[in-house]
């Protein structure tokens, strides 16, 4: 077992406090985070052990939109125990039928599959926000300088941080008003993050997981998420037919292909700042290799009109051979 994910040592007390004494901690996954998650394993029953130490990580977050999500009907992981001192929740277990890897053994499977993910995101779109904080001009500030503060040192850019925000201001605009709660925005939904739950179909058989930093923003946000996979190829056909679907169910408003490549654009930026932040901070070089295809979706979204003031500081800024070309032989 790689030390990393060696269990904490609080988690048998925590466990047989909890009713579950003497289970077997096995390995099951770490993530971009500090989370890190564990499968008990007792007689005839098991569950998920999420390990989400302080002062790195906060479980309540997590614990508040399950609850949220599970009081709308969706499919969000029973919280069985916590232990907030010490990070650990005990957690309904899906199984291991992950999204990604159904489809990708089974590509005739994928457009069903996706188009059932795009309508439970149709669905959550019909209530208001959970009660958490707005997607606001900070956050995505924040977030697309996550690529000027750890991708342009890396292939030694020295970055116009000014013309660069303002940029981004010229083409966010839209998005910064006053109606931008919204909905509640998973931020994270995408095939690794959705469970197929074995014996339920359709919406109703979609396990949700990683939804800790949720946020209320715009309904663009989480199919862009699932659309421009980072680690799964996404073709632009099925792209299309995907948002097709979406507005079947949902009739959005005149601006939201323009807020979808918008978001597009900001995501896959801030994505491209985090795979480097992973490699160099945090010893994680795997995320490498995601690079040329994080880099393609965003130089399609980038081509978008509405994009023009933030394209135009990346050709003057970052040149081809430092985009996704740097990384196209890992």
């Amino acid at each position: 077992m790689a030390a990393e994910m060696i269990p904490p040592a609080t988690a048998p007390d925590f466990l047989a406090a909890n009713g579950w004494a003497g289970a077997e901690i096995l390995p099951l996954a770490g993530d971009a985070s500090f989370r890190r998650y564990f499968r008990a394993i007792a007689p005839g029953r098991q569950a998920v052990l999420m390990d989400a130490p302080p002062p790195h990580e906060d479980p309540r977050p997590f614990i508040a939109i399950a609850g949220h999500l599970s009081g709308l009907g969706f499919a969000a992981p029973q919280i069985l125990a916590s232990d907030l001192a010490h990070g650990l929740v005990l957690l309904e277990d899906f199984g291991d039928a992950r999204m990604r890897e159904v489809v990708d053994a089974a590509p005739e499977s994928e457009d069903r599959i996706y188009a059932d993910a795009v309508s439970l995101i149709a669905r959550l779109h019909r209530h208001g926000p959970a009660d958490i904080r707005p997607y606001d001009r900070a956050e995505y500030l924040r977030e697309v300088n996550l690529l000027t503060e750890w991708y342009c040192p890396a292939v030694d850019v020295v970055p116009d941080q000014a013309g660069y925000e303002a940029a981004w201001d010229a083409a966010l605009g839209p998005l910064y008003g006053a109606d931008a709660r919204g909905v509640t925005v998973l931020r994270d939904y995408h095939a690794e993050n959705i469970m197929l739950i074995e014996g339920r179909e359709g919406v109703d058989g979609l396990g949700l997981l990683d939804f800790q930093d949720a946020l209320a923003g715009h309904p663009a946000y989480d199919l862009v998420s699932l659309l421009q996979d980072a680690r799964r190829d996404v073709s632009p056909q099925l792209e299309a037919r995907m948002l097709g679907h979406y507005a079947a169910q949902a009739s959005p408003d005149a601006g939201f292909e323009t807020a979808y490549a918008l978001l597009g654009a900001q995501r896959n930026a801030k994505i491209v700042g985090i795979f480097m932040r992973l490699c160099k901070r945090d010893g994680k070089a795997r995320y490498l290799s995601y690079l040329p295809r994080v880099w393609a979706y965003l130089e399609r979204d980038l081509a978008h009109p509405a994009l023009a003031p933030v394209k135009a500081w990346f050709d003057a800024h970052i040149p081809a051979d430092k985009r996704a070309a740097a990384w196209s032989d890992l």
